[in-house]
């Protein structure tokens, strides 16, 4: 396997890191099982598997290229200035699957310790992945904690380097890209012409992006209680809704899925902050909707290709419905605009960012983002058939998001098996009353089928 350049959103990601503030998703699967060493064997299985699995053999290290005009990104884009200071991903030929799966002892809460390992960034040196089994102190019971770099892998890649371990199942083969030209160290001068055009294309694009964004967030305001200063300490907890109740709520009101499980977060804000007792009166926390660009069928699933909604939750009005009706409204505004509108479409900026500017950028860029977004509300598509490690059924995954620097909540969520999952992750010290706003999106989803009626 060759060495392969990140995608830019996957560099951004990889140069926003910090050692305090670890940019990797995650997701909590918990199984049932049939025997209290489930675990272990759970363990030595994931271990195995990983071996044979070659995306997850793959390290990120630092690479230094000169001058390349000509170089297609994926979807026909260009990366114009594409100078030293890049990165890739290649084997690493000293990879050891037992430095990755790690059995811990048994646990009484899977989401208390979920999120301490969440907080623990991920060893840049080696591949940027990990797997943590927690046996159940029930002995019926056993989660693997999934955590990838951003970087390596967003959603939908995890989900297949995921399920490449676990039990056998039919996925669709993604479709392999095609081999790139060989090239020399500079540009075939007979070609410079075009490739000017399409830098100076593509950078009257990331102007126009880049002006969108702004006018943006000179229109918006951070909400308090959703912005702190960064602790490095994270928490996590999950909440299950029946889709079934989803549905019946869509049918009875219009709209689509996804804007009743948006309308839901901003119910169950309301309600968390005034159980703690801060006012709601008023309170409309932006929200980014990651919106995926992968062309369906086409898309290589390896590199983050995202854009994103930019809408205010609102968390201050009173009323289920009219709550649902306004995020109902919002996202049909948004969709009519598209994702390259709006303080959403920022990450659009990556693809026409040089190397070096992410290598030299990214610190402040990761700072800067509780000046675009509150809050990240993002949906992690899943297969709709069973899983199973070793046998034993996955009955319940929460995903669990990236959490932007000064931002104290990230939301991700998951349809499995007829069921909606959330998982919240949040820093622990700004927000240690995280199992309240978990168990005020069932009340809101309660209340939402109450008025919607029979």
């Amino acid at each position: 396997m060759t060495p392969d350049l990140l995608a830019p959103l996957d560099l951004a990601f990889w140069n926003i890191e910090s050692a305090d503030h670890p940019m990797h998703l995650g997701a909590l699967g918990i199984f049932s099982a049939h025997s209290p060493t489930a675990g272990a064997h759970a363990a030595d299985l994931l271990a195995a598997r990983a071996a044979g699995v070659p995306g997850l053999r793959m390290r990120i290290r630092d690479v230094w290229r000169p001058l390349d005009l000509r170089r297609p990104l994926a979807h026909g884009l260009r990366q114009p200035f594409n100078f030293f200071g890049g990165a890739a991903r290649e084997p690493d030929p000293d990879f050891d699957p037992l430095n990755h799966v790690r059995l811990h002892a048994p646990v009484a809460g899977f989401h208390a310790m979920a999120g301490r390992l969440m907080q623990r960034p991920l060893q840049r040196d080696r591949p940027p992945w990990e797997a943590h089994v927690l046996p159940g102190e029930d002995g019926v019971s056993f989660a693997v904690l999934f955590k990838f770099h951003h970087a390596l892998a967003d959603g939908l890649r995890a989900l297949t380097l995921a399920a490449a371990v676990l039990d056998p199942m039919d996925l669709p083969t993604p479709r392999p890209r095609p081999p790139e030209p060989k090239r020399g160290l500079l540009p075939d001068v007979r070609k410079l012409p075009g490739a000017l055009r399409n830098a100076l294309s593509d950078l009257g694009r990331a102007l126009d992006i880049g002006a969108s964004v702004a006018r943006s967030s000179l229109t918006t305001r951070s909400t308090p209680a959703l912005v702190a200063e960064p602790t490095g300490t994270r928490r996590t907890a999950g909440a299950v809704v029946d889709i079934d109740d989803v549905h019946l709520v869509r049918k009875a009101v219009g709209g689509t899925v996804n804007d009743v499980l948006i309308a839901v977060v901003a119910g169950a804000l309301r309600r968390w902050l005034e159980e703690r007792g801060d006012s709601s009166k008023g309170v409309a926390p932006r929200a980014l909707i990651p919106v995926s660009r992968r062309r369906p069928r086409t898309a290589y699933p390896q590199g983050n290709r995202l854009s994103g909604y930019l809408m205010e939750l609102p968390v201050g009005v009173p009323d289920p419905l009219a709550r649902l009706d306004a995020v109902r409204s919002a996202m049909d505004r948004n969709k009519d605009a598209g994702p390259d509108r709006g303080a959403g479409a920022v990450a659009l900026l990556a693809d026409h960012v040089p190397a070096l500017g992410h290598r030299l950028g990214g610190p402040l860029v990761g700072q800067a983002a509780r000046l675009w977004f509150d809050i990240l509300v993002t949906s992690v598509p899943l297969p709709g058939v069973g899983l199973k490690l070793g046998g034993h059924p996955l009955t319940a995954v929460y995903p669990f998001a990236p959490l932007a620097r000064g931002q104290s909540l990230a939301i991700a969520i998951s349809t499995y098996r007829g069921q909606v999952h959330y998982g919240f992750v949040a820093d622990a010290k700004a927000v240690p009353d995280l199992g309240l706003l978990a168990r005020a999106v069932t009340e809101e989803v309660e209340t939402l089928i109450t008025v919607c009626g029979p």
